[in-house]
């Protein structure tokens, strides 16, 4: 496994990953993940306080997601899975747009072409496939362009990630899977789902792989950038598998507590991935008080605009859904209607 930066906060050079390790590198890095985690904190709270109807933390998985997604051009085109926020942000995507849809208000709170980055798909592991598709499109027009895909270790298996990983393969399309194996698909292990790795299953399918330690910041950055400059001239497609861990539940409807244990959920606390950048930052004095206070105050500032953001948005409309299940209402749909308008009725 790749590892650069060890959670003591030692670098350790890896000739597989070559990386330029500059204080202006680590202190942008650092400052994204500490921001997405603040957002992602205030969106929780905001779901427990009944303002959003669900939430899927990436606490813990920022590294993976903020290393990777800035080792892109911003040309190149991103297909999330649903809980991405660290790198929606890293793509200018703000927080009202990305809580809508778990408000209720809209099916999808951005314009993907506008951000390079594609609406999140809840149907388990359905990106890929979109992204595949997406990326022989990029290689006819003959684009230079590079398209990375997110899933999770619970997607990959999915039928529909098997095929895509065959159809990119056998097309040579210009994409980068990027798995985040963060040991969990829901209450289910990573042990009970797969007998062997993914990035050693992936090279069956004619990818070349990557396994890197996905709370290293430096290490996920270093193999995304090889990994699309590859694909960007030519060569076959990439799968990355990050090893990372959700610190919180599934989403807010989960207890893991219920299916893993307190020992392990601390064993993976002491590899923190913003924690060891801290500690590489601070060691090598390559940030002083002056940019933590600042960034202290940046985070405050986006936990308000957060909070803002969200009570400014107006109430779901229940009933609206019920004209977007078919194109013309049936006798079962209409009585279903009239059963909600009933019943809220009766909360008024």
């Amino acid at each position: 496994m790749i590892q650069l930066l060890a959670p003591d906060g030692t670098l350790r050079p890896d000739e597989d990953a070559p990386l330029e390790v500059t204080p202006e590198l680590c202190r942008d890095l650092l400052r994204d993940m500490v921001l997405a985690r603040r957002f992602d904190e205030e969106a929780h709270a905001l779901q427990r306080q009944g303002e959003l109807g669900l939430w899927l933390m990436a606490l813990g998985q920022e590294a993976a997601q903020v290393g990777s997604v800035r080792a892109l051009d911003p040309r190149d085109y991103v297909f999330p899975s649903y809980r991405e926020q660290a790198a929606a942000r890293c793509r200018g995507i703000g927080p009202a747009e990305l809580m809508a849809q778990w408000r209720g208000v809209t099916h999808s709170g951005w314009d993907p072409a506008r951000y390079r980055f594609h609406i999140y798909s809840l149907v388990l592991g359905t990106q890929t496939l979109h992204a595949t598709g997406y990326a022989v499109g990029v290689r006819l027009d003959g684009a230079d362009e590079v398209v990375l895909a997110y899933f999770g270790d619970g997607a990959s298996s999915q039928g529909d990630v098997n095929e895509a990983l065959n159809w990119a393969a056998v097309a040579n399309a210009p994409i980068v899977f990027f798995c985040q194996n963060n040991q969990w698909a829901i209450s289910t292990s990573t042990s009970r789902q797969m007998a062997a790795p993914l990035h050693r299953r992936a090279v069956g399918f004619g990818l070349e792989s990557y396994h890197v330690d996905g709370n290293d910041v430096l290490a996920v950055h270093a193999v995304t950038a090889r990994a699309a400059e590859s694909v960007r001239a030519g060569g076959p497609p990439v799968l990355i598998e990050a090893m990372t861990y959700r610190m919180a539940g599934h989403s807010t409807s989960d207890d893991p507590r219920r299916y893993r244990s307190d020992a392990e959920v601390e064993a993976w606390r002491h590899r923190d991935p913003i924690a060891r950048l801290e500690l590489l930052v601070r060691t090598r004095g390559w940030a002083d008080d002056a940019y933590f206070a600042s960034l202290a105050a940046e985070s405050d500032a986006v936990a308000a605009e957060t909070r803002a953001a969200c009570l400014a948005m107006p109430d779901p409309v229940v009933n609206e859904m019920f004209a977007h299940v078919l194109s013309e209402e049936t006798e079962l749909v209409r009585y279903q209607r009239e059963w909600m308008e009933a019943y809220h009725s009766t909360l008024l």
